[in-house]
C-alpha cells in the first residue's frame, strides 16, 4: 500500500490534481455530501425503489446542509439529535396531514421554538434548521409517499447514514475541522494583504476606496477568527490530553497577530505616498505585502493539503533589500515607513518560522461563552430581542404560506412554504438579497432544465442529478443564485426518477417560488422591516464603547504587560466586532428601499472613518510588545482620550446634545497638544494617538447629522 502510495504521489498530474482538489474546502464538503446521495440512490435505484432512492437522498441533503462543526465526540451529540429531531418534525407532519388547520398552527407554533432553541449555540442551530427542512420535505412528498410512515422512516435514515459517514471521515482524520476552519481564516487573511498592498502608492481619493474595501474583507476574517475560535473551544472541551491541539492553538495565536499587524496604520497613505523621502520603498512595501498575502494562502493550502509549507523566497529578498537600505542610510524614509516595514518584517518571520516554534508556547486561553443554555434562551424571550423577531417573522410567514396553498388548493404547494424557509432572513435587505437570487435561480434552472432532461434517459437523469448534488454544495457557500439553478435540476430529476413527471411539475415550482418570495417579501417589510439607518446610533455608540475598551486593554498591556493577554484580544476582537457590525449596515442599506436610504453617505463615512480609527488603534497595540521607560510618556495621552471616547459614548446614547462642543474643545487641545510633542523616542505613539483624536472628531461630527435626523424626527 506504502509502495502504491508513493507511486502515486510521484505521478506530476495526479499530484497536481490532489493539490488542487484539497485546497478548496467547498470540494470537501461537496465529494462527502455527493457520494452518500449518489450511493443510496444507485443502490435503490438498482431495487427498483425510486420513492426510496430519492426520500433517502433527501434526508441526506438535509444532513449535510445542517451539519455543524464540532469535535468527533461533538459531532456524535449532534447526530443523536438531528435523528431525534428529524424524525419528531417528520412523523409529526405525517401524523397531521388530515387535520390541515392543527398542521398549520403547530408548524407555526414550532418554528417559533426551534429558532430559539436554534439560537443557544449554532450545534443546535443546524438541527433546528434541518428539523424545518425535513418537516416540509414530509409534507411535499406526502401525496406520492406509498405509506405514511415511510418518509419519517427514509428522512431520518438517509441523514443517519450520512452523519455516520461523516463522523467515520471525522475519526479518521480528527483535526481535518481544525485545519479547514484556520486554512479559511489564512484565505481570508491573504485577501486583506493583497487589497492593502493597493495603497502603496494611493490618492487621497483611492486611499478611501481601498480602506472600504479592506473593512468590507475585514469583515470575512474576523468571522473566520471567530469560526476558528469555536472549533478550538469544541476539541479544547472534549480532549483531556490536549498536547496535539498545541500547533492548532500556536497557529490560531499567530493568524490573530498578523491580522493585527495587516490591519495596522501609521499614517494616512496619501500622506505617505506623497513624501518624497519615502518614494523608493513604496514600490518594495507593495511587493511585500503581496508576497505576504501569497504566504498566508500558500501556509492554508498547506494545512488542507498536508503539503510541507514553503515561504517565498522573493519575501526573504525583498525583507533583506528593504531593511538594508535603510539601516545603511541609502533611504531616508519617514519614521512611518521604518515601522511599517519593521511590521512587515514581523509578519515576515513569522510565518518563515511558522511550523518551527509552536512547541516553545502555552495553551493560551480562549474566549468562551460562560452563560448556560437555559440563560440564552431565556434571554430570548422578549419581543425586542432580534432572534425573537425572526422567529416570529419566520412563523408568520409559514401560516400564511400554509393558508394560501391550502385555501386555494395550488398544485405542488407546500415548496411555497420551503421557499420562505429559505429566503425570509432577519432583516429587509438580507431577505431581498435571497429572495431575487432564488426566483432568478429557479427560472434559470426551469428553463435550461426542462431543455437539457429531455436529452437524458433514465440513467442519464440519475447520474445527472447526482452531479446537480455536488454542484449544488459546491456553489451553496459561493454564490447562492448558481446553486439554486443545480438544486432545481435536482429536483426536476428526482420528479422524473420517481413519476415521470419532473418537467410537469416545474410549471407550478415556479409559480409557488414567486408565491413564496412574495409572501416573505410582504412579512419582512412591514413586520419590523429593520431599516438600517435606524440602526446607526446604536452600532456607532457600540463602537465607540468598544474601541474605548481596546484603548484601555492597550494601555494596560504599556503600563504592565501580562503573560495572558486573554483580556486584550478579547477587546480587539469585539472592536472589530462593532467594527464588522457597521459596514454591514452599510452594505446592507444598499438594499433597503430609497426612502428608508436614510444617510446613506454618513454610513459610508462612518464605515471608511472607523475601520481608520481601528487600523491607528491596531498599530498602537501592535508596538505594546516594545514597551520602555520613554513610552510610558503617551499614558497621561492615552488616558485624556479614553475619558474623552467615553463621554462621546454617553453623549451618543443620551438626547441631550449639549456635551458634544466640550468632547470637540478636548479633541482639538489634545491634537494641538500631541502636534507639537517632538520626542524622537516616542514620537510615533504621539502621531497614531493625534490620528485617533482627528478621526474620533471627523466621527463625532458625523455622528452629529443622524442626531439631528432623529430630531426632526422627534419633532414631527
Amino acid at each position: 500500500m506504502k509502495q502504491l502510495t508513493s507511486y502515486l504521489k510521484q505521478i506530476p498530474w495526479l499530484t497536481s490534481f490532489r493539490t488542487a482538489f484539497l485546497s478548496n474546502p467547498n470540494r470537501l464538503l461537496s465529494v462527502k455530501a455527493t457520494f452518500v446521495i449518489g450511493l443510496l440512490i444507485i443502490i435503490m435505484v438498482s431495487f427498483g425503489l425510486p420513492f426510496y432512492a430519492v426520500t433517502l437522498g433527501l434526508g441526506a441533503l438535509a444532513g449535510a446542509l445542517s451539519e455543524t462543526d464540532d469535535h468527533p465526540k461533538g459531532r456524535l451529540k449532534s447526530l443523536a439529535l438531528k435523528v431525534v429531531s428529524f424524525a419528531i418534525a417528520s412523523f409529526s407532519v405525517e401524523l397531521l396531514q388530515p387535520y390541515p388547520v392543527i398542521l398549520g398552527i403547530g408548524l407555526s407554533l414550532s418554528t417559533i421554538v426551534f429558532i430559539l432553541i436554534g439560537g443557544v449555540s449554532e450545534r443546535f442551530r443546524g438541527v433546528t434548521f434541518g428539523a424545518l427542512l425535513v418537516g416540509i420535505y414530509t409534507m411535499i412528498g406526502t401525496q406520492i409517499s406509498p405509506n405514511w410512515y415511510l418518509q419519517p422512516i427514509l428522512l431520518t435514515s438517509g441523514a443517519f447514514i450520512y452523519g455516520t459517514f461523516s463522523y467515520i471521515l471525522l475519526r479518521i482524520k480528527p483535526y481535518s475541522l481544525l485545519e479547514e476552519q484556520l486554512a479559511r481564516g489564512f484565505a481570508a487573511l491573504s485577501l486583506y494583504f493583497n487589497e492593502k498592498s493597493k495603497l502603496f502608492p494611493s490618492t487621497k481619493g483611492e486611499e478611501k476606496e481601498i480602506r472600504t474595501k479592506l473593512a468590507l474583507l475585514n469583515v470575512q476574517t474576523v468571522e473566520a477568527l471567530d469560526q476558528c475560535k469555536e472549533v478550538l473551544n469544541s476539541y479544547g472541551d472534549s480532549l483531556k490530553d490536549q498536547t496535539p491541539l498545541k500547533p492548532y492553538f500556536y497557529y490560531f495565536m499567530v493568524l490573530q497577530s498578523l491580522h493585527e499587524r495587516a490591519t495596522s496604520s501609521h499614517e494616512r497613505y496619501d500622506l505617505l505616498s506623497e513624501n518624497s523621502s519615502n518614494k523608493d520603498l513604496i514600490g518594495g512595501i507593495r511587493q511585500l505585502l503581496k508576497e505576504l498575502s501569497t504566504a498566508t494562502q500558500r501556509f492554508g493550502n498547506s494545512l488542507l493539503t498536508g503539503m510541507p509549507y514553503k515561504h517565498p523566497t522573493a519575501a526573504d529578498w525583498l525583507i533583506k533589500a528593504v531593511s538594508n537600505s535603510v539601516k545603511n542610510n541609502d533611504l531616508n524614509p519617514s519614521l512611518p515607513i521604518k515601522l511599517l516595514i519593521q511590521n512587515l518584517s514581523q509578519s515576515h518571520y513569522i510565518l518563515k518560522n511558522i511550523k518551527e516554534n509552536y512547541n516553545n508556547i502555552s495553551l493560551p486561553k480562549l474566549e468562551k461563552e460562560t452563560r448556560s443554555y437555559y440563560q440564552i434562551f431565556k434571554l430570548q424571550l422578549n419581543i425586542d430581542h432580534p432572534k425573537m423577531r425572526y422567529a416570529l417573522k419566520l412563523s408568520l410567514a409559514f401560516l400564511i404560506s400554509y393558508a394560501t396553498y391550502k385555501y386555494f388548493n395550488i398544485e405542488k404547494g407546500e415548496w411555497i412554504v420551503l421557499t420562505v424557509l429559505l429566503v425570509l432572513q432577519p432583516s429587509y435587505s438580507e431577505t431581498r438579497k435571497f429572495l431575487l437570487q432564488r426566483i432568478l435561480g429557479t427560472l434559470a434552472g426551469v428553463v435550461s432544465g426542462i431543455v437539457i432532461i429531455k436529452l437524458f434517459t433514465f440513467y442519464g437523469q440519475i447520474a445527472l442529478m447526482i452531479a446537480s448534488a455536488y454542484l449544488f454544495f459546491f456553489w451553496l457557500k459561493r454564490k447562492y443564485s448558481i446553486s439554486v439553478i443545480y438544486v432545481t435540476f435536482f429536483v426536476m430529476c428526482a420528479f422524473n426518477i420517481i413519476a415521470n413527471k419532473g418537467v410537469d411539475a416545474m410549471g407550478p415550482r415556479l409559480v409557488d417560488t414567486v408565491l413564496g418570495a412574495f409572501i416573505s417579501f410582504l412579512v419582512v417589510r412591514f413586520l419590523w422591516p429593520n431599516w438600517q439607518y435606524k440602526k446607526l446610533p446604536s452600532l456607532l455608540s457600540e463602537a465607540v464603547l468598544k474601541n474605548s475598551a481596546y484603548l484601555k486593554a492597550i494601555l494596560n498591556e504599556y503600563e504592565k504587560p501580562l503573560t495572558d493577554d486573554l483580556d486584550y484580544r478579547i477587546a480587539r476582537r469585539e472592536a472589530h466586532r462593532a467594527d464588522n457590525a457597521l459596514v454591514k449596515a452599510w452594505q446592507n442599506m444598499q438594499l433597503d428601499p430609497k426612502k428608508h436610504q436614510k444617510l446613506k453617505v454618513t454610513a459610508f463615512r462612518l464605515t471608511y472613518l472607523n475601520h481608520a480609527l481601528l487600523s491607528y488603534l491596531s498599530a498602537l497595540g501592535a508596538h505594546r510588545a516594545q514597551n520602555n521607560k520613554q513610552t510610558l510618556n503617551i499614558l497621561s495621552f492615552e488616558n485624556h482620550i479614553l475619558k474623552t471616547l467615553e463621554e462621546a459614548f454617553n453623549w451618543l446614547t443620551i438626547e441631550d446634545n449639549s456635551q458634544i462642543s466640550h468632547i470637540e474643545d478636548d479633541l482639538e487641545e489634545l491634537r494641538q497638544l500631541l502636534h507639537s510633542k517632538k520626542e524622537k523616542a516616542v514620537r510615533i505613539e504621539y502621531s497614531l494617538l493625534f490620528n485617533i483624536t482627528e478621526v474620533t472628531q471627523r466621527i463625532l461630527k458625523q455622528a452629529q447629522l443622524f442626531k439631528l435626523a432623529e430630531g426632526e424626527n422627534a419633532n414631527k
